[in-house]
């Protein structure tokens, strides 16, 4: 007999559970990689294609957004928001002085990974950690990701809408001095198996979160007059009414 897991008010097969996590890991696999070869004067397509293959070389089968597996962008291209069915990464070299913002999209068996951050380099030379960063607008923007999510863990409850969702995150960010850049204006969406079926946080969605079996957070931010945009995106689920991160 398959072995079921409670997993936020769903009976799920483990295997289908270890799947979503080994999904994320790769991802974290992929930025640890990345992070480790990836160097100024390098162009935008070729980090595209060493995040793809490497993502189909340790796991995945395939990608779930558009076909595409890591969508790319660096300096003033970190603000652009727009469909998958859309993109083509640019010729942008990464410079001394840059910021790069890596979202994965991976999947197996229709099992999705769902995972971004954005990378700093200061001098030739990548940022390892957030406080080491010393361009105060970066540094300020990554602190400011890690917050939300920090925040996300401890607001987010169960019976909470998405909509309610929305309005509290977005209300922090424009306290906090910044503006959300998504071009839909919303902050994540379900996991689902066809990204038609997605439901999102956004006004008008009174979904609960636990309705779903698992959502994204990847606020996409800016602060007024800045080329610069700043994205985290994990996966969370509940476990006994407490927020996890996949």
């Amino acid at each position: 007999m398959t072995k079921q897991h409670l997993f936020n008010g769903y009976s799920v097969a483990k295997e289908q559970l270890d799947l979503y996590f080994a999904m994320q890991n790769l991802n974290r696999e992929t930025i640890k990689y990345l992070a480790d070869i990836i160097q100024v004067g390098m162009k935008l397509p070729d980090i595209k294609a060493l995040c793809e293959d490497y993502l189909l070389k340790n796991g995945a089968d395939s990608f779930w957004y558009w076909g595409v597996g890591a969508f790319i962008f660096a300096g003033d291209e970190t603000t652009v928001s727009i469909s998958g069915k859309d993109y083509k990464a640019t010729d942008r070299i990464i410079q001394e002085n840059d910021i790069i913002t890596i979202d994965l999209s991976p999947q197996k068996n229709n099992i999705w990974g769902d995972y971004a951050r954005t990378l700093v380099f200061e001098n030739g030379i990548l940022c390892r950690e957030t406080d080491q960063i010393k361009n105060d607008e970066w540094r300020n923007g990554l602190q400011m990701e890690e917050y939300l999510h920090k925040t996300l863990i401890d607001v987010a409850a169960p019976n909470m809408t998405f909509e309610e969702l929305y309005y509290y995150m977005n209300d922090l960010i424009a306290e906090k001095g910044f503006f959300n850049l998504d071009f839909l204006g919303n902050l994540g969406h379900s996991i689902v198996k066809n990204k038609n079926g997605r439901i999102y946080t956004e006004k008008g969605n009174h979904k609960r979160l636990s309705d779903v079996e698992m959502f994204t957070f990847e606020p996409h931010i800016s602060i007024p007059d800045s080329k610069y945009g700043y994205k985290r995106e994990d996966i969370y689920y509940f476990n006994n009414g407490r927020l996890i991160k996949l």
